[in-house]
């Protein structure tokens, strides 16, 4: 028999391995917990594997996640992002930064429709980097706002980080996704602060002054912000006031954005079927990492892990801020070396029932969690979104000037993580407001 702290050890060292030798992070996990269920806990426990991957895919709250997937998706192919950048773009170019604002404040708006990290940091990429390079900006930190607007699809909602966080802790989902507002509001702001000190210091990064527009133009360009705010208000509001579920609001989300898509006339069967197989793959890679992570959690369950990580703790003698500043330190080295969702559904099993032990709030952990799987997002040599900013951008550049360019933003990242540990209202005040 494997003792729970045993095992802990033996699975970071098995995840380290086989992910050093490039095995994907799925099987990895399916190995571990097949091989120490049937060596530890008999064949019963193996062969009840199969039944635990058919109730988690069969999951009423996880088939929110292909649902906000599909959404982002139409969304991408309707060209509102488009139009959503270039309305954004008329208000924020004249401040000190210009158009770098602009990625931001894109960023943040197109994550509340998409869900997506990856999406979000590609359409406005895609979107945005060939104008940067002609009026004069510094290739670099236009490169970095990119990654870092980026990471706000995992925080702002909908998010589909929390809707799996909150399928595998049993955490309401509305909690959660109002529990993310304020902290993506933070951290954008964080981010443009960012870009105000670099255009203040060394105003020549942020290229030549933006004409100004007519307050008449700048008004009408405010029309094309409505659709994705229409498609926000549409999922949140139908969650927090109470009329749908987080799978329900999904729903709603996707006939909205289908709706859109048809007003402006870019309804037709070649985007259904791109968007359709787009969402396919994504949800696929999804669902695979999720099976293989309630496998392991089943495991870590019935090997107490958990209990005999938080006995170890509690042995150290570390107050559960200092245990949190730990965690902290694992999870920026996991960062490193793990792919976001994988980073958390590795660890959640073992990690939330020692910070809720320790007295911490389960919705609380879930935002911070996230805020360190946007540091992962940002971070070599794995951080995907600076590989997707790196795959958007004009052939010939160099992956450093991505790294180099995201490295002031990781830093805003750090002091957003350091901000939600200091004041954990940051993310518990709406949850309680709107649903206490």
């Amino acid at each position: 028999m494997i003792d729970g702290a045993a095992f802990a050890v033996f699975f970071l060292g098995a995840l380290l391995a086989l992910g050093a030798l490039g095995v994907h992070i799925a099987v990895i996990m399916v190995v571990i917990a097949i091989a120490t269920a049937w060596t530890a806990l008999g064949w019963g426990a193996a062969l009840n594997l199969g039944n635990l991957a058919w109730s988690v895919q069969t999951d009423f709250i996880l088939v929110a996640a292909p649902l906000f997937i599909l959404m982002g998706e139409i969304l991408l192919r309707s060209g509102i992002s488009d139009r959503m950048y270039r309305a954004l773009a008329i208000w924020t170019a004249r401040l000190p930064g210009g158009l770098l604002h602009t990625n931001i404040a894109s960023s943040a708006l197109f994550a509340a429709t998409s869900g997506s990290s990856i999406a979000t940091a590609a359409t406005i990429g895609t979107v945005a980097l060939p104008t940067f390079k002609e009026r004069g900006y510094d290739e670099r930190l236009a490169l970095g706002s990119l990654v870092a607007g980026g990471t706000l699809g995992i925080l702002i909602p909908p998010s589909i980080n929390l809707v799996v966080y909150g399928a595998m802790t049993d955490t309401s989902i509305g909690r959660l996704f109002a529990a993310g507002l304020i902290p993506g509001v933070i951290m954008a702001l964080l981010f443009s602060l960012t870009i105000f000190g670099f255009a203040l210091a060394w105003p020549k990064v942020t290229g030549a002054p933006e004409p100004k527009r007519p307050l008449a133009e700048r008004l009408w360009a405010l029309i094309d912000l409505a659709p994705p705010l229409g498609i926000f208000g549409l999922v949140m509001g139908s969650i927090y006031f109470g009329f749908a579920t987080p799978t329900e609001a999904a729903g709603l989300g996707v006939v909205g954005a289908l709706a859109l898509a048809a007003a402006r006339r870019r309804l037709s069967i070649a985007i259904i079927h791109a968007a359709f197989l787009s969402a396919i793959r994504t949800t696929g890679m999804v669902t695979l990492i999720i099976v293989a992570a309630f496998f392991l959690n089943f495991v870590v369950s019935l090997l107490g892990a958990p209990q005999a990580i938080a006995r170890w703790i509690v042995e150290l003698g570390l107050t559960p801020l200092e245990t949190i500043l730990i965690l902290s330190i694992v999870y920026l080295a996991l960062g490193c070396v793990l792919e976001t969702l994988s980073m958390m559904v590795t660890t959640i099993p073992i990690v939330t029932p020692l910070v809720i032990e320790l007295g911490y709030d389960p919705v609380w952990f879930g935002i911070y969690l996230v805020v360190m799987a946007e540091l992962a997002l940002a971070t070599p040599p794995v951080g995907m979104n600076l590989y997707v900013v790196q795959g958007v951008r004009p052939p010939g550049g160099d992956i450093g000037d991505v790294i180099v360019g995201a490295l002031p933003f990781v830093a805003a990242m750090l002091v957003m993580a350091a901000l939600l540990i200091a004041i954990p209202d940051l993310a518990l005040w709406m949850p309680g407001l709107l649903f206490d």
